[in-house]
């Protein structure tokens, strides 16, 4: 009958499998008897009725060494996940706390400063979280939000462009080199993202309202290369209030540049999260400020 077959495929013991992978971590069937607290023999005739299990001669037993062959490989690979997941059913079953993860993600600019302090208090509070986080640009962010691989995210963008949890306006600054200013320069050279970047159309817009040329002299991905390229006397740029340094100098509103607010940090995370992603939201928001919609 059909089903016969499938009841009657071959289940590989852990126990003979749990022998393979010691044999070949320690190199020697000597060496992994005495990890195994076992005999040698009993060693080498579990990996031998493992092999005609496999159907396939699984280590090659040399004078000095044993090294798995090409199906070994394999069996071996399969072998340490299935070992893998009998330990984590066990720490299950004995009452282990049992992980959970976090995947979080924020802007670069985010990544460090009162972010960090904040994410290692909560994971004292939380042993049994796992932080996975994510920095990038907000786009990106908001994409792997989207497609459900990220839990809970900081982003900016443009004032009321999506729902979020709460939100927060980021300040902006025009901002130039404190050394070598850039802003006299005809035409104007900009530091920007790339296309479609956060900011890069804001500042092409208010140049061109003050009947300025313009061409992009430098773009990043990265909010350290566009700080550096600004400090280093490549161009002007719009970034938050938070990422001016010591080595930029902010522009007056004498520059004839108008002051930028149509920006905001959104806090997004879904309404059937786990406790402990609302728990981390609730504190990134207590670390920005009141919410408002």
């Amino acid at each position: 009958m059909a089903g016969n077959g499938k009841r009657n495929r071959t289940l590989f013991e852990l126990d003979l499998l749990r022998a393979l992978v010691t044999v070949a971590d320690c190199g020697s069937f000597t060496a992994a008897s005495a990890r195994l607290h076992s005999t040698q023999s009993t060693v080498s005739q579990k990996v031998r009725r493992l092999e005609e299990m496999a159907g396939h001669a699984l280590l090659v037993r040399g004078k000095r060494d044993v090294r798995p062959t090409d199906p070994g490989e394999t069996v071996l690979a399969y072998a340490r996940r299935l070992l893998a997941l009998n330990d984590e059913l066990l720490d299950a079953l004995t009452g282990a706390d049992v992980a959970v993860t976090v995947r979080l993600g924020v802007p670069e600019d985010f990544a460090a400063g009162r972010t960090t302090p904040l994410l290692a208090a909560f994971n004292r509070r939380h042993p049994q979280v796992k932080l996975e986080v994510t920095t990038g640009l907000s786009r990106d962010l908001a994409g792997s939000y989207d497609r459900g691989e990220l839990d809970l995210i900081l982003v900016k963008q443009r004032r009321d462009s999506r729902e979020s949890v709460a939100r927060w306006p980021e300040p902006l600054r025009w901002i130039d080199s404190a050394k070598d200013p850039a802003f006299g320069q005809d035409p104007l050279p900009l530091v920007a993202f790339p296309p479609r970047g956060l900011y890069r159309d804001e500042m092409i817009a208010a140049v061109e309202a003050l009947g300025r040329r313009w061409r992009i002299s430098f773009t990043s991905s990265s909010l350290s290369g566009i700080q550096s390229a600004v400090a280093g006397g490549l161009g002007i740029s719009l970034l938050p209030a938070r990422a001016v340094t010591a080595e930029h100098a902010v522009l007056a509103r004498r520059s004839g540049l108008p002051a930028v607010d149509t920006m905001d940090v959104a806090l997004l995370y879904r309404a059937a999260a786990d406790p402990v992603v609302k728990a981390l939201g609730r504190e990134l928001g207590r670390m920005l400020g009141p919410g408002r919609k």
